[in-house]
C-alpha cells in the first residue's frame, strides 16, 4: 500500500489539492501497478514561517508566494 507524502506551504486552493491527489494517484497506479484503491495520499501544509531554506525563514525569503 503506497503512501505519498507531499508537505507544501499553507494556503493550497482546496481545487489544486483535488488536482494533485488525483495526479500523483494515477502515476503511482501507473509506476508500480497497484490498485488506487491501495494509494494513499498526505497533504501536510506547513506554514511558511515555519519553513526554512537556505538558511532563511521562507516567510521572509518568498514574502509574496
Amino acid at each position: 500500500m503506497p503512501i505519498l507524502t507531499l508537505q507544501t506551504w499553507a494556503g493550497t486552493p482546496l481545487e489544486k489539492k483535488r488536482e494533485l491527489v488525483d495526479t500523483l494517484t494515477r502515476e503511482i497506479v501507473r509506476m508500480l501497478e497497484c490498485p488506487k484503491e491501495a494509494v494513499t495520499v498526505l497533504i501536510e501544509e506547513v506554514p511558511k514561517e515555519n519553513w526554512g531554506a537556505a538558511g532563511e525563514l521562507c516567510s521572509e525569503r518568498f514574502p509574496d508566494k
